[in-house]
């Protein structure tokens, strides 16, 4: 879960990172009181999890309280990559001497955390390490050992950082190991980390991506705001469903299975829409959810629905899938596998209800699906 640049700022405080003041504006007087308060010039910065915020105009100076009341009004309602704005952080603006970029993910493929720091800050890390690779620095972090201060150094020093800057910025790493590893992150990135003139450190952004199931308990997160509009509906509902960038929509049971259909129907040439999970025991309700969701995203051009029964009924299944077809307008191939606890009963009313391509296997589903998309 990506948390919003506020949601981010709240977790940096509890760690000691250096932070401008700042508050959320919900409105264009907000925005002007606060700035009026603040007795200086601010940015005025649009909160969605989508990143370009600040090419789609979605960052701003303002010099006056009526300035950022008036930024306020254009900002607040727009649409950044899909996502409309609808609060502000209103944040004391800094002077700048030099941007930084560093952050700590997970490297799986060494198994351990990695920090990452690049004197090239204020722009997106993917165009630095295409433009300028030369300017990212990396170092990989014992899980057992954590991270250590001389790794830090090693660090600015291959980096080529000013000595006068070193000190303060080795402490915003350790900080930032510490929030990565008590809020268990998958990301903790901080762009920029900005010098004034005077070398004072300042993490003017935050961002977080959290696993979802470990949200923490030290401030107010409002989780859901982070989230693609179906992904947050499918949180609330109690479906595990993940979107992705491709036409086929896929539906299954157990995480393994799901994982496993997206590998197969990729490799039979089409392209997963979704990753959706509607777990053990499903009812019919949640399959009819489930369908629904799947048919809200309009890249979709087929539906796998791939069920092994255990826990999960093949009637119980079917009936959902019924029923959900009757209520919504379906206008694409649904191709369903459904095996194990109860399949029989399933398939008659599946049979008898039409409408639907029943296949025995995931390899021939995932072959009907590629045939239906590719036509």
């Amino acid at each position: 879960m990506k948390l919003l640049e506020y949601q981010g700022k709240r977790l940096f405080e509890t760690v000691g990172l250096p932070i401008p003041k700042w508050q959320i504006a919900d409105s264009s007087e907000a925005a002007k009181k606060i700035t009026q308060e603040m007795r200086g010039v601010v940015v005025v910065k649009a909160q969605v999890a989508a990143g370009g915020r600040g090419k789609a105009g979605g960052i701003k100076l303002a010099k006056t309280p009526q300035e950022a009341e008036d930024l306020a009004k254009k900002i607040l309602g727009m649409e950044i990559q899909g996502e409309k704005v609808r609060r502000l952080i209103i944040t004391q603006a800094v002077d700048i001497a030099q941007e930084y970029y560093v952050a700590i993910t997970l490297d799986r493929s060494r198994h351990r955390p990695v920090i990452i720091f690049s004197t090239a800050g204020g722009v997106e890390i993917e165009e630095v390490a295409k433009t300028s690779p030369q300017s990212i620095h990396k170092a990989w972090i014992s899980p057992l050992e954590g991270f250590h201060a001389y790794q830090a150094r090693q660090l600015l020093f291959d980096a080529k950082v000013p000595s006068a800057q070193m000190s303060s910025i080795l402490k915003v790493m350790l900080a930032l190991y510490d929030a990565f590893t008590r809020y268990c992150a998958h990301l903790v990135e901080i762009n920029p980390l900005v010098v004034t003139p005077k070398n004072e450190v300042w993490a003017v952004d935050a961002k977080f991506i959290l696993d979802d199931d470990d949200l923490p308990a030290e401030a107010p997160l409002e989780e859901e705001a982070g989230l693609d509009p179906l992904e947050r509906s499918a949180h609330k509902a109690g479906i595990q469903y993940v979107k992705l960038h491709g036409d086929t929509g896929i539906i299954g049971n157990g995480a393994g299975l799901v994982m496993s259909t997206l590998d197969v129907v990729q490799l039979k040439g089409a392209k997963p829409a979704n990753f959706l999970d509607i777990g053990g025991g499903a009812s019919a309700e949640q399959m009819s959810k489930a369908l629904e969701l799947v048919l809200s995203d309009p890249e979709v051009r087929a539906v796998f629905i791939n069920i092994f029964g255990g826990i999960t009924r093949g009637d119980l299944v079917a009936q959902g899938l019924v029923e959900a077809k009757k209520s919504l307008n379906v206008r694409v191939p649904l191709v369903v596998r459904l095996t194990g606890t109860n399949e029989m009963e399933g398939r008659r009313i599946l049979d008898q209800s039409g409408g639907f391509i029943p296949v025995r296997s995931m390899e021939e589903g995932a072959e009907k699906i590629a045939e239906f998309v590719r036509s």
